[in-house]
């Protein structure tokens, strides 16, 4: 890895990095270099806020993989204008979202669609029906609709 600052924002987070060839516990990666990715092209506050967002998420603890840190990074870039309006609501919906195991009904689509963006509409789904609930139309196939 070459970029240090990876490494000390990890351990900020308490991320531990491992070898690529051994898979992942619970607060593991082994895609330093994604994150160092992120942090070159979109600077140390957005990678921040990127990595304490599934970091500090109650469910999220084993999204810290390539297709985990790009799709926060994506959300945060979509939804940057709500981030900033109240902070706590942003993370109150990732603690309720379980990115992982979006992650692991997506693999179906490996091969199809790229994991990134699969993901990414999961998750983008979910903030647009908390951020815009108040203007929404119930889905007639839609399990969360309440009925009167």
């Amino acid at each position: 890895m070459s970029d240090a600052r990876v490494s000390a924002l990890c351990a900020e987070f308490g991320i531990k990095i491992i070898d690529g060839k051994r898979y992942p516990e619970i607060g593991e990666t082994r895609a330093p270099e994604t994150i160092a990715r992120i942090l070159r092209r979109y600077g140390e506050e957005h990678t921040r806020l990127m990595l304490s967002t599934l970091a500090e998420s109650a469910n999220n603890k084993m999204a810290f993989d390539e297709v985990g840190f790009w799709a926060a990074s994506d959300m945060i870039r979509a939804w940057g204008d709500v981030i900033d309006d109240d902070l706590s609501v942003w993370f109150a919906v990732w603690d309720a979202m379980p990115v992982g195991e979006l992650q692991a009904a997506n693999l179906q689509l490996r091969g199809l669609v790229p994991q990134r963006f699969a993901l990414g509409g999961q998750i983008h789904e979910r903030l647009y029906r908390r951020y815009n609930e108040k203007r929404r139309q119930g889905e007639l196939f839609d399990d969360r609709r309440r009925t009167a």
